[in-house]
């Protein structure tokens, strides 16, 4: 493995893709005509959140006709583009911790942060891996090069997966098989294009998929608690907070449920 850029170790002879958050406008004409465009809205979101938001945004567009932008990336690196100034609406952290601390910098409307999901954390292994792992042991066979994780330094799976490694006793064995992906989704894509023979990820971005994976228990890491708030700075506060209600209604807790997201606090 080699350190780049203050410490992000990445597989050898990997192209890294310029830029490491994803962005992903949804919009259109809705299905109802009766149903104008009401505005536009702004969103900050986790990238485990990648598939479930696809769903949820076009619910949610279809029934009002706003048109809402989506930036993904690692919850940490979102936080710091929205405490430097980034002009985002709304903020969907995988970590709650996040957003107390955008509360207590005072960057969101107060009263708006809440819990939306619980994440899961997996195993999963590449489709190229003849056998693969079954359990956090199995990452010590020599057929295991590499192994992603999140850089646990800025995302919050990243931490749940050095604190799985600790509670069985693995993290120092396994360090040089370890490879670091700038967010969940950019580590995700390690394993499904092979550049890593397994790693762990979020139970979100392999649900609807067929590669292999096996569920860590909850009790190897502290809770992937996740949170959402509006933002100081929005010029959308009433479209922000209806999608906020949509998605914590019984609707749209349903979607992220399909993805394999919990309930808020388990």
């Amino acid at each position: 493995m080699r350190v780049i850029r203050g410490g992000v170790i990445l597989l050898a002879g990997l192209v890294l893709v310029a830029c490491q958050r994803f962005s992903r406008e949804v919009g259109g004409t809705p299905h109802s005509e009766g149903n104008p465009n009401r505005g536009e809205l702004t969103v900050a979101a986790a990238a485990d959140l990648r598939i479930a938001m696809e769903e949820l945004v076009r619910v949610y567009r279809d029934r009002t006709g706003v048109r809402i932008t989506v930036s993904y990336g690692s919850s940490g690196q979102l936080t710091q583009q929205i405490e430097n100034g980034a002009p985002f609406d709304l903020f969907l952290s995988a970590d709650w911790g996040y957003i107390e601390r955008l509360r207590r910098g005072g960057h969101t409307l107060p009263g708006t942060e809440q819990r939306y999901a619980r994440g899961r954390l997996v195993l999963v292994a590449s489709p190229r891996l003849p056998k693969p792992p079954r359990s956090l042991s199995d990452l010590q066979d020599p057929s295991i090069r590499y192994v992603a994780i999140a850089n646990p330094d800025h995302a919050p799976y990243g931490r749940a997966a050095r604190q799985a490694l600790e509670h069985v006793g693995l993290w120092e064995a396994l360090q040089p098989k370890i490879v670091f992906g700038e967010n969940i989704l950019q580590t995700f894509q390690f394993v499904q294009t092979g550049q890593a023979d397994a790693g762990l990820v979020a139970l979100a971005l392999v649900q609807s998929g067929d590669m292999p994976w096996v569920l860590i228990p909850q009790e190897w890491h502290q809770p992937i608690d996740q949170g959402l708030a509006v933002l100081r700075r929005t010029s959308q506060e009433s479209i922000a907070r209806d999608f906020v209600a949509f998605i914590l209604s019984p609707e749209g807790q349903a979607i992220l449920r399909r993805y394999g997201f919990e309930s808020p606090g388990g």
